[in-house]
């Protein structure tokens, strides 16, 4: 056999192969694994070229972690301006905005938590003085909502409220004047043609700089939920026109309520674009919004009396769009957080049949009642969840989202447990950016139920957590079945991908909080490493 290209030895290798659960030395060549077994088994494919990595028997070598929601690409602009992640009252609000610098004449940020607010509703007058008369875009933590200051609204021509052909809102209060709180991505949309842009070459050095970041805490994939504004693809191949990304790229571009038979025949020609490690690999809908914006989709209104419609005015339209693209052989993932929008898509998928069925997934999932589980389990369906949006809850329900739904349905956060004890699969994620990327985060909160190292936080749901394997398997072989790639990712053995992360404690074994700030010896992205720590 043709020596290896590189030859990892002095680790302790759970495969997740049921085959060969554990091992001790892994074989690569050519960007696949070729062997795995011990130093001893694996020493004639030592060659003069093979690169040889002893990792001296103090690191646990796991399939490379992926991250199953993420927006690393358009996520760049999201988190543009000053970062607004640590902010918990209107006055840090307040005086981050008047020291925030300001790009060509406007103040940018980011990552703001509902919660800043207290009881007061979202308003540019709470922070109009504070900027001084700059105009200022702020978007809130969910990705889904925005405060424009007064400045920027005249700027947009905003003067009132707007009518959208998907579930969006311009926010005005009883007297008709728009708060600056703009709701859902059409709403938003309408300040992005004043907003300032970043150069072509900003966008490839900041996107390389991110997944380089991304591979330091372990991570060689990433589901991309979106494709941008479309310019993502030839972005995308900018950048391996000069070197390789460190991370690999599945994206799923948008499919909005209005479109048309043409709109989803682009969808399925897109499938086909594809580089050396990013390709388009699926559909993204939304069926509903956010809890805290009162747009998540609900059985029964929250306690503003919001939330009983769908983010498709017509939720028919959204099944015979997801029809039109299961028949073309595109798998699809679903945003749906409320318990009628999980509700809708898993009716959607058992309309769909047996014949020739796709994996679709459902996304978010933050409240549902405990029935909804064995559904997943029947029909195959995949759950996305990401664990570190439970710290954007409290345990005793005085944030805003569990304010908006009450006591019972807070309590049926994010239930990551249920659906692995009813036998779902579960891909686990961290949505960056509206929370952090580093996958060891989201492995330690999936046990905890709280961030790592935050040990004076009580824990959302105790009874949600997982246990260490179950963590792992969310970001390796449960993440391959959600992208139907269970034959070549997900495990560590012959012909998969040479995808592979190696930290210095077991992530499996280790007290989940040592787990959050885990050295990372190594990242391999189809055979290359991408990083050495």
């Amino acid at each position: 056999m043709p020596a290896a290209d590189l030859l990892i030895t002095g680790a302790r290798v759970r495969t997740l192969d049921p085959a060969r659960p554990e091992a001790t030395a892994v074989a690569v060549r050519g960007g696949t694994i070729v062997a795995v077994g011990d130093a001893e088994d694996l020493r004639e494919l030592k060659g003069a070229g093979t690169e040889h990595l002893d990792l001296g028997g103090a690191a646990t070598l796991t399939p490379g972690l992926t991250d199953a929601h993420s927006h690393p690409v358009w996520g760049l602009e999201m988190a543009t301006g000053v970062d607004l992640t640590a902010v918990r009252d209107l006055d840090r609000l307040r005086a981050a905005l008047a020291a925030a610098p300001r790009t060509e004449g406007w103040v940018l940020g980011w990552g703001l938590d509902h919660n800043a607010f207290g009881d007061q509703p979202v308003d540019h007058t709470l922070i109009d003085e504070a900027l001084g008369g700059a105009p200022a875009f702020i978007r809130l933590y969910d990705g889904h909502s925005a405060l424009a200051s007064a400045a920027a609204l005249e700027r947009a021509g905003i003067t009132g409220p707007r009518t959208f052909a998907q579930r969006s809102e311009v926010v005005c209060d009883p007297g008709g004047r728009p708060t600056g709180h703009l709701i859902e991505h059409a709403a938003m949309d309408l300040l992005t043609p004043f907003l300032p842009r970043p150069s072509l070459a900003e966008r490839r050095a900041g996107l390389v700089g991110l997944l380089s970041a991304m591979a330091a805490t372990g991570l060689t994939g990433a589901h991309v939920m979106d494709l941008g504004d479309g310019s993502v693809p030839d972005l995308l191949a900018a950048v391996e026109d000069d070197t390789d990304l460190p991370v690999r790229l599945r994206l799923a571009p948008w499919c909005m309520p209005g479109v048309d038979k043409e709109g989803l025949e682009d969808l399925v020609r897109l499938q086909s674009r594809a580089g050396r490690l990013w390709r388009v690999g699926g559909v993204k809908f939304f069926m509903d919004g956010t809890v805290e914006g009162g747009t998540a989709w609900l059985e029964h209104a929250d306690c503003h009396g919001q939330g009983t419609e769908a983010f498709w005015p017509d939720p028919a339209a959204y099944t015979e769009a997801v029809d039109r693209l299961h028949r073309a052989g595109v798998r699809t993932a679903t945003h749906a957080i409320g318990d009628a929008a999980v509700r809708h898509v898993l009716d959607t998928v058992e309309s769909l049949g047996e014949s020739g069925r796709l994996r679709h997934r459902v996304e978010h999932i933050e409240t549902v009642p405990h029935e909804i589980a064995e559904r997943f389990v029947r029909l195959g369906v995949i759950a996305s969840m990401q664990p570190t949006h439970t710290a954007y809850t409290r345990a005793d329900h005085t944030d805003a989202w569990s304010r908006r739904l009450g006591d019972e349905r807070a309590a049926r956060a994010w239930r990551c447990r249920d659906l692995r004890d009813a036998g779902a699969y579960l891909a686990l994620g961290s949505d960056w950016p509206i929370a952090h990327y580093d996958v060891r985060q989201v492995l330690a909160t999936a046990r905890l139920r709280r961030l790592p190292g935050a040990y004076d936080t009580e824990p959302v749901a105790p009874e949600q957590a997982l246990t260490g394997l179950m963590a792992l398997e969310g970001c390796t072989s449960h993440a391959a079945v959600a992208a139907g790639e269970q034959e070549v990712a997900g495990r560590i053995a012959p012909g998969y991908r040479a995808d592979l992360t190696a930290f210095g404690l077991d992530p499996v074994d280790a007290p989940a909080d040592e787990l959050g700030e885990a050295p990372v010896r190594l990242t391999v992205t189809g055979g290359r490493l991408t990083h050495r720590g």
